[in-house]
């Protein structure tokens, strides 16, 4: 296969980026595409350029970190895949590509198409956890959890935190992941001491980081790798108006 590829290339977070064309000729259907990234940086390297910066790492689809907008769509086109699981068989011999990194406020670039993902992890911090006692594993249904709930956890639990429904989202919001992240430990008991509290310190740490507000548009889920429902959000806003309106505990 022959592509053309026009990458985002930016060689700091300071500097003023732009798209810089790429041709490779010697690309396989069953590449995935960060191997296709792979070969355009063993060339760039044999001819002493500077290679394009992109973030992988398990290149399972279970991590999230291979984030990049692929055709104007978070991970590519193809629905419920991630980047390093999308491959060139789902696209056109001499077709042209464009690459670029996630577009947010609070996903600032850092290089190329590597950007700054730690406002999640702070998020998390901020509340995304259950204070349990440690120690040996409790006996099967010791705490029992109604299956439609633990259908519903295990459901959210899904999300891999990768960004892309906040570079999906006209308002760069990341209310499908906070959402995914309430409703996860909202399902569950061990999860119910800290519930409003941890609402509340999720969503202040969600908009201090500079994320927009949600406005239903559906965008996230449709990009999200997968697929994590739109009615986590729905989740999130009731407990956050339960917790903030006296209805709820502060934990």
């Amino acid at each position: 296969m022959r592509l053309t590829l026009k990458i985002w290339r930016q060689s700091d977070a300071d500097a003023t980026g732009t798209m810089v064309g790429y041709q490779v000729d010697d690309a396989d259907e069953d590449m995935s595409f960060l191997e296709l990234l792979d070969v355009l940086n063993e060339k760039l390297i044999l001819s002493g350029d500077e290679p394009v910066a992109f973030d992988h790492d398990c290149r399972e689809g279970i991590c999230g970190s291979c984030s990049m907008v692929i055709n104007g769509h978070p991970h590519g086109p193809q629905k419920a895949t991630t980047a390093c699981q999308l491959h060139l068989r789902h696209f056109r011999d001499g077709e042209t590509i464009t690459i670029e990194p996630w577009r947010a406020a609070a996903f600032p670039v850092i290089k190329d198409l590597v950007v700054d993902r730690s406002a999640f992890d702070r998020i998390i911090q901020a509340g995304g956890y259950v204070s349990v006692p440690t120690g040996a594993a409790p006996d099967a249904h010791a705490t029992p959890v109604p299956k439609v709930h633990a259908d519903r956890a295990f459901t959210a639990a899904a999300c891999i935190g990768c960004g892309a429904c906040v570079a999906a989202c006209p308002n760069g919001s990341g209310s499908l992941f906070l959402g995914a992240k309430i409703t996860h430990l909202g399902e569950l008991p061990q999860g119910q001491p800290e519930r409003d509290g941890r609402v509340v310190r999720m969503v202040e740490q969600h908009d201090a980081e500079g994320f927009g507000g949600c406005t239903n548009t559906g965008a996230c889920t449709v990009s999200c790798p997968k697929e994590i429902p739109l009615d986590v959000i729905s989740q999130l806003n009731h407990d956050y108006i339960a917790a903030t309106s006296g209805r709820g505990r502060i934990a």
